[in-house]
């Protein structure tokens, strides 16, 4: 089966390059040209289209999406998993915080039958070498109860960025998306159990980026808005 890694990238000129160059060389040797590598750049100001244009020609199974200017992450992923072709469509974040050798857990999982595959930092099995500050930690712990609470979500990690979907799933379910921001997570999750998809939660390897693209105050406002928004969002359902 072909596997799609989608990344999307914002302002990543220096993180990047090396994000796709070491999970390049694990993916050939794990699955040879079984596979492609989408990064979407979300209109970045700095180098990250350029330098990935860069590589294109020495890593034939990558390809560059741009987006005119800065949507948000979840309109970015979108357009990846929309435009991917892989039987299995994964996404992950620029960072490499969860390393893409955990697509190898995200594979067995969809060999046994389930069709969404979540990385959970919560999982008792993971491992987390690089834990968050006491304070970002906390904030997500909260965010994930009041989430449960107005969603009805099970999930005790749906902000970890590495979800993957197979085909099917994938088309259904992005298709369907309207959240561009961060809470979009919680919306495709939400999507999934709606429509009767079979997720699973995995434990992963994951270390904390410090750098983090999520602003303190007001991305977890504004992701709060926008979780209280998807029932209505999606009413029919």
């Amino acid at each position: 089966m072909k596997l799609s890694v989608i990344i999307p990238a914002f302002n990543e000129a220096e993180r990047l390059p090396s994000t796709l160059e070491e999970a390049y060389g694990w993916l050939t040797e794990q699955l040879a040209d079984d596979f492609e590598m989408i990064v979407v750049d979300d209109g970045s100001s700095d180098e990250t289209v350029a330098k990935t244009r860069e590589m294109i020609a020495s890593h034939p199974h990558l390809k560059i999406l741009a987006q005119p200017q800065n949507y948000g992450k979840g309109a970015a992923v979108k357009r990846g998993m929309l435009e991917a072709g892989g039987d299995i469509r994964l996404f992950m974040d620029a960072d490499h915080s969860t390393h893409i050798r955990e697509a190898a857990k995200v594979m067995t999982a969809m060999e046994r039958g389930s069709d969404v595959i979540i990385a959970s930092r919560q999982h008792p099995e993971s491992d987390i070498s690089v834990s968050q500050s006491w304070l970002r930690e906390h904030m997500g712990k909260s965010f994930n109860f009041i989430m449960r609470s107005i969603v009805g979500l099970k999930m005790e990690d749906t902000q970890c960025g590495f979800k993957a979907f197979t085909a099917t799933a994938a088309e259904d379910i992005f298709s369907r998306q309207k959240l561009e921001g961060f809470s979009f997570d919680v919306e495709l999750l939400f999507l999934a159990s709606r429509l009767g998809y079979r997720i699973a939660e995995i434990p992963v390897e994951w270390i904390n980026e410090p750098n983090s693209r999520v602003r303190m105050i007001a991305d977890p406002v504004l992701m709060f808005a926008d979780v209280v928004r998807i029932r209505r969002l999606h009413r029919e359902l």
